[in-house]
C-alpha cells in the first residue's frame, strides 16, 4: 500500500473514529472534527475512494474498505499508544498528549514507536513511580 499524506491519514483516522463512536461517518461531522470546510472533506473523500480505501457517495454514509480499515486501525493504534506514552512515561496531561500524538503519529518510525511501546509497558509493569521523577 502506498503511503498517504498526513492530511489523508487524518481524514481516514477521523472516519474510523466516527464509525467507532457512532456507527457511521458523514461529511459534516468530519469537517467539524478536523476544523475544515465540507468542500475540503469531499475532495479528500474522493481521493480516498479513488485509492479504494473508503466507500463514498455524496449524501451517503462513509464506510471503510478492508484496506482502509487496516490503515485506519494502524494510525488509530499509533495515536493511542503515543498518547499513552506521553501520559504514563512523560507525565503529560491528556489534552497535550492527544495533541502531540496526533502530530507525531505521522512521522515516528516503526522502530522508535515499537521501542516507545516497550518502554511504556516496562514502566507500567514495574515498581517505578513515574510521578516521583517529575516532582523532584
Amino acid at each position: 500500500m502506498e503511503k498517504l499524506s498526513v492530511s489523508l491519514e487524518d481524514y481516514i483516522e477521523e472516519i474510523y473514529n466516527q464509525i467507532l463512536n457512532t456507527g457511521h461517518a458523514k461529511v459534516t461531522p468530519i469537517a467539524s472534527a478536523l476544523g475544515v470546510k465540507k468542500a475540503s472533506v469531499t475532495g479528500a473523500l474522493n481521493v480516498l475512494a479513488e485509492k479504494k480505501l473508503i466507500n463514498y457517495a455524496p449524501y451517503s454514509e462513509i464506510t471503510l474498505t478492508k484496506d482502509g480499515e487496516i490503515i485506519a486501525k494502524k494510525i488509530f493504534e499509533k495515536h493511542e499508544n503515543l498518547a499513552e506514552f506521553f501520559i504514563n512515561v512523560l507525565n503529560a496531561d491528556k489534552s497535550e498528549a492527544a495533541d502531540i500524538a496526533c502530530k507525531m503519529e505521522h512521522i515516528v518510525s516503526d522502530k522508535i514507536f515499537d521501542n516507545m511501546i516497550k518502554l511504556t509497558e516496562y514502566i507500567k509493569n514495574s515498581d517505578i513511580d513515574i510521578k516521583k521523577i517529575y516532582t523532584k
